[in-house]
């Protein structure tokens, strides 16, 4: 059998699966989350406050108003749960130009395959399967502008589109899609002279993937939330000479989602243990009532939601966050070595790991490649896997910021 069933490679996807009683956000689309490009991934899953590069797009849009070269052509390749299937991945395209000094637009395409799965209606193993090939893309533009000589925001608008439906008989396979948009900022400051070193601090925010629910059947009930999420972001580069720089970088991370809701509180009016009189809730009614409060709160109300609605308080609202802390060399702007830590809370998904990245540039061809180490009991998706990407930069250079 090449693969096993749509349903199993999802729970992969949703990495996120846990024990219920630890309450896990999970939401529609997540490959949104992933990181698709091989810098970000050896910095621990980190860009909103990192010097401007190619693949800025996913993470922080403003960041192409300080680029040095004119434009820039990125393609990113990551292989999916290895050690399940060869044929799942995750790739990225990704164009920004500048239109002058202040300003810049760019736009990226991502699109994740699940690779072909093999449908059979009976357990026969002659039977002549059917060949799916379910997929996810997100279809990106920015522009970005500087306010300032220190400070620049921008504005990202996006088309999602997950195939993920397969189709029957009785079952319409339309994919499904919706849009969101980004807010971001970055701010970079010039170069400070200290005693021994220069420096340059930046920071950064990212408001992502606002937008509504998208639904495979049209309706409240089968609808997901998308991964909205607020990055926020500061670092500072340590620049030693010409050659030799070290930037440190911290970030965090929260879903713009509301928390799931735990089990419902049954009523037995009468205290017969039976639930079935009138006036009496079953824990399967209770539980179902939870589910549609839960999915009748819009995609505005769950953004603010999302910051106070943990039922076990604001111990469990910080779990919620996760953070990565990054170091990245530079030498010569030319060779780099990257490496950082993700930390996400056990009750909320478990994602704990170290990175490691690497990146060399020759003339206007630079090559990223990066490496994943779980530390957690959960099995990372990402485990094993070398993720790649290529940079192509041209065109005229603008002031080194």
């Amino acid at each position: 059998m090449k693969k096993i069933s749509l349903l199993l490679i999802c729970s992969f996807i949703l990495f996120k699966a846990q024990a219920q009683e630890n309450r896990p956000i999970t939401t529609g689309v997540p490959f949104l989350l992933v990181a698709a490009d091989a810098r970000a991934a050896g910095l621990a899953d980190q860009g909103v406050a990192t010097s401007s590069d190619a693949f800025s797009q996913q993470w922080n849009p403003a960041k192409y108003a300080f680029a040095v070269d004119k434009q820039g052509f990125s393609i990113s390749y990551t292989p999916y749960l290895t050690d399940l299937a060869n044929d799942i991945s995750l790739g990225q395209v990704t164009y920004y130009n500048k239109i002058n000094d202040r300003s810049a637009f760019a736009g990226s395409l991502r699109y994740f395959g699940f690779g072909d799965i093999e449908l059979r209606t009976t357990g026969d193993p002659n039977e002549a399967a059917r060949i799916v090939s379910p997929n996810e893309f997100a279809l990106d533009g920015s522009y970005s502008l500087k306010l300032s000589e220190t400070f620049s925001m921008a504005v990202a608008a996006r088309y999602i589109r997950s195939n993920l439906k397969i189709a029957s008989e009785d079952v319409d396979a339309s994919p499904a899609s919706t849009f969101a948009v980004d807010i971001a900022g970055f701010y970079q400051s010039e170069e400070i002279a200290y005693s021994n070193f220069n420096g340059r601090w930046r920071a950064g925010f990212n408001m992502q993937n606002l937008g509504q629910k998208i639904s495979y059947d049209n309706d409240d009930l089968s609808s997901n939330f998308l991964p909205a999420n607020l990055r926020l972001g500061g670092g500072f580069d340590f620049i030693f000479d010409d050659s030799n720089k070290v930037a440190l970088s911290v970030e965090f991370t929260k879903l713009l989602v509301p928390t799931p809701p735990g089990p419902g509180t049954p009523v037995d009016a009468n205290g017969d243990g039976d639930y079935d009189d009138p006036g009496d809730i079953s824990q399967e009614k209770a539980n179902a009532t939870n589910f549609k409060n839960y999915n009748d709160i819009g995609w505005v109300s769950g953004i603010f939601k999302s910051f106070g609605d943990a039922p076990g308080g604001f111990s469990e609202e910080l779990k919620e966050i996760t953070y990565s802390v990054a170091a990245e060399y530079m030498y010569q702007d030319a060779f780099a070595l990257r490496a950082g830590y993700f930390h996400e809370s056990p009750q909320k998904g478990a994602r704990q790991f170290f990175s490691l990245g690497a990146g060399f540039k020759y003339n206007v061809v630079k090559v990223d490649v990066s490496y994943l180490f779980s530390t957690s009991k959960i099995k990372n998706p990402l485990e094993n896997t070398l993720r790649f990407s290529l940079t192509f930069n041209f065109g005229d250079k603008y002031e080194v910021y």
